[in-house]
């Protein structure tokens, strides 16, 4: 897997939403409509929350699920 490939598609999808869609990573939150925040927080094999909320939320979740399973990155979509 290609990270920087997970990375485009990931940021490219979440701005596809209004939603603010959150990556929680440990202590650190990072904004997943950002390049940059994703490029210094993203690592294979590490497991995630995502935080999503707003008025497109429900699509903006399965999207999300979507394209962290496509690279193989375990993530937990989190309900409000």
């Amino acid at each position: 897997m290609s990270n920087n490939a997970a990375i485009v598609d990931i940021s490219q999808t979440a701005n596809q939403f209004r939603s603010s869609i959150v990556l929680q990573a440990e202590n650190k939150y990072i904004d997943v409509k950002s390049i940059l925040g994703l490029f210094t927080t993203l690592v294979s094999g590490h497991s995630y929350e995502l935080h999503v909320h707003g008025p497109d939320a429900e699509e903006a979740k399965a999207a999300m699920a979507e394209v962290f399973a496509k690279h193989n990155l375990n993530v937990s979509v989190l309900a409000d």
